[in-house]
């Protein structure tokens, strides 16, 4: 099974917590777009979709699923989303999209967070990902110098600039064992919006896509 197939297989796995007549939360990237793909079958069941990006939204659109504003939609069914990277806690790195800060938004909202990813993306200790932070620009250079006093080394991605107008910076270096603690102390910097870090609004279910199949895991359960 290619990386791709693992991907879909994961999304398609996603549609059974799909809550009919209910809006729900969509992510960004590309195993998410095998879920908005995997949606058009189900179109009849979608009241509409809050999306975490501009380029899923127009994914969205274009197959005939109505976007929602958050601020319109209220509480979500269910969140479906990828990860850079996830532990057995179903705590994740995300942002590899740079739309880290919506995401969090649209998965605090939501009853149900669901993370999709093929089974590379499995880890034991957070960090080989270089972890995302949304900054908004004029901080840029003090918070690259307040990440490297928490033993980080930032890099800018130069060139990127969020849905939200702000610049990330990818730190690498970084095991992460305490991933609560260390998105709580990043998320207090001055200038920072957001921090990759989904620890304090992790996963309540992954789905893994694997040669042998999709493995699921839940919050509390290491099956």
């Amino acid at each position: 099974m290619t990386q791709d197939e693992a991907k879909r297989a994961a999304a398609e796995a996603a549609l059974k917590y799909l809550v009919p007549g209910e809006v729900l939360g969509v992510g960004t990237g590309s195993t998410v777009n095998f879920f908005i793909d995997a949606l058009a079958a189900r179109k009849r069941d979608i009241r509409g979709a809050v999306s975490s990006s501009n380029a899923s939204s127009e994914r969205l659109q274009k197959l005939g699923i109505p976007v929602l504003d958050l601020n319109d939609a209220g509480t979500l069914s269910i969140y479906v989303d990828g990860a850079d990277e996830a532990n057995a806690q179903l705590q994740l790195i995300k942002g590899g999209g740079a739309a880290l800060t919506r995401e969090k938004i649209v998965a605090a909202a939501s009853r149900q967070f669901i993370c999709i990813a093929d089974e590379s993306k499995l880890v034991e200790v957070l960090g080989k990902f270089p972890l995302p932070v949304e900054v908004i620009p004029m901080a840029r250079s003090y918070v690259a110098r307040e990440l490297v006093q928490l033993g980080g080394q930032p890099k800018w991605r130069e060139g990127v600039v969020t849905d939200n107008g702000n610049v990330i910076l990818d730190v690498s270096g970084l095991q992460i064992f305490d991933p609560l603690q260390l998105e709580e102390q990043i998320g207090l910097l001055t200038g920072v919006v957001s921090v990759g870090l989904f620890a304090r609004r992790a996963a309540d279910v992954l789905l893994l896509g694997a040669a042998s199949g999709v493995r699921e895991l839940k919050a509390g359960s290491s099956r």
